[in-house]
């Protein structure tokens, strides 16, 4: 995707035709994974317990972010991010999206060996 191309926001089928959430300003859209029922070491958690998880999926991007070269977000990116600033986004039955400032995002999730 280039620059001068702007990120495709997250579309959803609505009564009478599609529905986007694009974030504007410094904001990205985020997927927030799902939360874990069990601990690394193999522990199943009750149902009432949620391990709190910060890690999700870039789903869309500002223009404005993304004509900055200052933030090396993308789409479909892996980012770990701050929920104290995140607003809900009452888009999906889920409740999984999240509009998040870009100050919030403290880090992204890379492979080992990749330029990008």
């Amino acid at each position: 995707m280039s620059a001068s191309e702007p990120s495709k926001p997250s579309r959803t089928p609505a009564k009478g035709g599609i529905e986007t959430v694009e974030p504007v300003g410094k904001r990205v859209l985020i997927r927030k994974d799902e939360d874990k029922k069990q601990t690394k070491s193999g522990i199943h958690l009750p149902d009432k317990i949620e391990i709190p998880t910060l890690t999700g999926r870039v789903v869309a991007i500002s223009a404005q972010i993304e004509r900055d070269e200052n933030y090396p977000i993308k789409r479909y990116d892996r980012v770990l991010f701050n929920p104290k600033q995140a607003i809900p986004v009452d888009f999906e039955g889920d409740n999984r999206l999240f509009v998040v400032p870009i100050e919030d995002i403290v880090a992204v999730f890379r492979k080992a060996g990749s330029e990008e």
